[in-house]
């Protein structure tokens, strides 16, 4: 042992912290518990070992006297062998294996376990579906959830007559302690489970529980400005906490449904507006959808498709900072269907009037043409 390095036992950097050789240690012991490797002789050996290591990493002094002198030094000062461990040590790692045991077996921590008495009820977790507007306007919604309620006739204690007795297993703590190989471990008592008391004579209603199971009717308020995936807590509106103890929360995660007209982006709002040729080019006014109602957007002349429009205000107003949003109107030029032989005509002297003027009505498609030349004659060279 003298000559294996003891932060390589854990795994961590000699400038490792106390948290960092806690945790390294909480990791190690996890992985090499005996009880978690029955079929593998080592791992008792490398347990041991990183509880030797912890113990002397864990003390400034100790850990100062190994960096200056090696494990020799320190060997002889409570960090024990590998057959066994020195003084001071079992206290400070009965504390870390609190954690530990709590996944491994169950239990709470050391000394510190689940006080007797009621218990809380369990969250509860629904989502709701609502439309855009509701969203953005805020809504109140009914639902209809199955969870568990205080039973009446017992008033939520369970008990048929209102009277308990104090658990004998557990004297009333809640808590047994329970030997598990070289350690001694507190479990949630069996018998009470953790109450601390009896009932003899349960409630016939609710089977001593002091809860049922009942379709429950809520009314949520959705505050405006909510977005997709946004939770709502109502505090103490989950399950009932069994024998008389209070109740959990109901989290309720927000899904937003797609519109028709506006695509969110927090609290900015997107739309597409289709506007005919003629205003295209010569300019106009046209009517924008907005969530307080249609406005006017002026178009300017010469507009191209595509052209993206900012309408100040116009967008969300935020739940968290009170701000509003924009609103973005991008439009786009719709091309004219179903001619008549008169539009069709008109068009033709049209087209031959932008013909004849060049490359002054089409700025654009000179230069883009000009690109592709220049691509065609470096393939073909």
């Amino acid at each position: 042992m003298a000559q294996k390095d003891l932060y390589e036992i854990l795994g961590i950097q000699k400038s490792a912290t106390k948290a960092e050789i806690k945790k390294a240690f909480k990791r190690t012991a996890m992985k090499y518990h005996p009880d978690r490797n029955a079929d593998d002789p080592s791992a008792q050996e490398k347990f041991k070992q990183a509880q030797m290591a912890y113990e002397i990493l864990k003390d400034e002094t100790k850990r100062q006297t190994y960096d200056q002198y090696g494990f020799d030094a320190v060997s002889g000062q409570g960090a024990g062998g590998p057959g066994g461990f020195g003084g001071g040590f079992q206290g400070d790692v009965g504390d870390i294996f609190g954690d530990i045991f709590s996944d491994i077996f169950g239990g709470g921590r050391r000394g510190g376990g689940r006080s007797a008495g009621p218990q809380r009820g369990r969250d509860v977790q629904i989502e709701m579906t609502v439309e855009l507007e509701e969203a953005i306007n805020g809504v109140n919604k009914e639902i209809n959830i199955p969870t568990m309620v205080s039973c009446d006739p017992c008033n939520g204690s369970g008990s048929k007559d209102g009277e308990t007795k104090t658990c004998q297993t557990c004297n009333g703590i809640g808590q047994v302690r329970m030997q598990q190989g070289m350690f001694s471990v507190q479990q949630t008592c069996p018998d009470c489970r953790g109450q601390g008391t009896i009932i003899s004579n349960p409630c016939g209603d609710c089977g001593g529980q002091g809860r049922r199971q009942e379709n429950r009717k809520l009314n949520v308020k959705i505050p405006a400005g909510v977005d997709e995936g946004d939770r709502i807590r109502l505090s103490g509106k989950g399950e009932a906490g069994p024998k008389g103890g209070p109740a959990g929360d109901l989290y309720v995660d927000i899904r937003v449904l797609a519109h028709d007209i506006f695509v969110r982006e927090g609290d900015s709002l997107f739309c597409d507006m289709p506007i005919d040729f003629t205003t295209a080019c010569l300019g106009g006014e046209i009517k924008v959808p907005t969530l307080s109602g249609e406005v006017k957007l002026k178009v300017p002349a010469e507009t191209q498709s595509g052209k993206q429009f900012r309408l100040r205000g116009k967008g969300v107003k935020s739940v968290r900072s009170h701000s509003t949003g924009d609103l973005y109107c991008k439009v786009n030029v719709e091309t004219p269907v179903n001619l008549s032989s008169e539009q069709k005509d008109l068009l033709n002297k049209f087209a031959q009037t932008i013909k004849d003027s060049g490359d002054k009505n089409n700025p654009k498609r000179k230069g883009w043409f000009d690109n592709v030349k220049s691509f065609l004659d470096r393939m073909t060279g």
